[in-house]
């Protein structure tokens, strides 16, 4: 499964080469592929900023590569380069990248520099660092693509209609993507009849992205309005709703693009599973639940409005949601599935003992 899920890959969303990142502009898709260029921390912080790249994998694994940038800048210019990796996190973390996330790569890079050979090139380390957290990202999409599909192989073996909602693909991430490449997973085998796939709204960021990457891999998707995948789900008989996540709290709670929610209850009402695909990186034990934990991520400005606004009249515009944890069937991760994920289980999936 794994070499065949390599060989079926054909959309990439970033590109470390030569020692330049090469960021696709989400905003241009699907009309037309157009790749920024970033040789400097600046140009990564404009493109988070900007919403050109979506997805918390993508974001972060650009901002590995853009604090290798920024060092390298530094030396180049004789500055004190191990200071300014401190003040470039803040730079990426300003334009949208979580504080938390930005600590822990900030962590990682500085506990690589601390144990490195005598001799070794500090820049070399980092860039290695960088693109090692690149890779580990697309190992754990193909773990968990074969993980999910076994999951659905063991239910029902025939073709299925599928669905998910935003856009967590290859595009979201280093790899083939989370729900998205478990998906590519069933196409594989034999497993999908279609794909539907919900609009996110209000910012319409998700369903066309999604659409386009399955698109391109031959693989048959529908579009529909978030407001009818209720609708979709009962009529056209769908198995397994597979959504990614932007984190997930000790207790399972799950903030996902929002829509999730309201999926993961529509689900509930109609006996259609729900699967979570996401890396264990992005389990936080130290949020007890997602109620208390996520409700400030994702507020801020969209980056375009799907409408002319009202004046005089507020519009409630949430960017993510938070799906209880036990609205949740299964959660695949790359260390393994977890089913009714909860404090317990998710603490044991993370307890440092275990060999993946």
């Amino acid at each position: 499964m794994r070499e065949r899920l390599l060989a079926a890959e054909q959309v990439v969303g970033l590109v470390w080469r030569e020692g330049v990142l090469h960021v696709l502009d989400q905003r241009r898709l699907p009309g037309e592929q157009v790749w920024q260029a970033c040789h400097s921390v600046s140009a990564v912080a404009t493109v988070l900023a900007e919403g050109a790249l979506l997805g918390a994998a993508a974001r972060l694994i650009c901002s590995g590569y853009a604090l290798v940038l920024g060092a390298r800048q530094r030396v180049d210019e004789g500055a004190d380069w191990r200071a300014g990796l401190q003040v470039d996190r803040d730079a990426l973390c300003a334009a949208g990248l979580p504080a938390q996330e930005g600590e822990r790569l900030l962590a990682r890079m500085q506990q690589r520099l601390a144990v490195m050979k005598p001799g070794a090139q500090a820049l070399a380390v980092l860039e290695d660092e960088a693109r090692g957290a690149h890779q580990r990202d697309r190992e754990a999409n193909l773990a968990m693509a074969q993980l999910g599909v076994e999951l659905i192989r063991g239910f029902q073996g025939n073709l299925q209609n599928l669905m998910s909602i935003g856009c967590a693909g290859a595009l979201a991430g280093g790899g083939i993507g989370t729900a998205l490449g478990v998906v590519r997973a069933a196409q594989l085998e034999g497993l999908l009849e279609r794909c539907y796939l919900g609009e996110s709204r209000p910012s319409l960021e998700g369903a066309h992205r999604a659409a386009w990457e399955l698109q391109r891999e031959g693989i048959a998707a529908a579009l529909s309005a978030d407001a009818a995948l209720a609708h979709v789900m009962k009529e056209r008989g769908i198995t397994w709703a597979i959504v990614g996540a932007e984190r997930i709290a000790a207790n399972g709670d799950v903030l996902g693009v929002i829509g999730t929610y309201q999926l993961a209850v529509a689900a509930m009402h109609h006996g259609v599973r729900l699967m979570v695909v996401a890396p264990s990186a992005l389990i936080d034990l130290q949020q007890e639940s997602g109620e208390e934990g996520f409700h400030d991520l994702g507020r801020g400005p969209l980056a375009y409005s799907p409408h002319e606004r009202i004046t005089g009249v507020d519009e409630v515009a949430p960017r993510y949601d938070v799906t209880p944890g036990d609205l949740v069937d299964f959660l695949v991760t790359e260390r393994g599935v977890i089913e009714r994920p909860d404090a317990a289980k998710l603490t044991q999936l993370m307890c440092r003992k275990r060999l993946h």
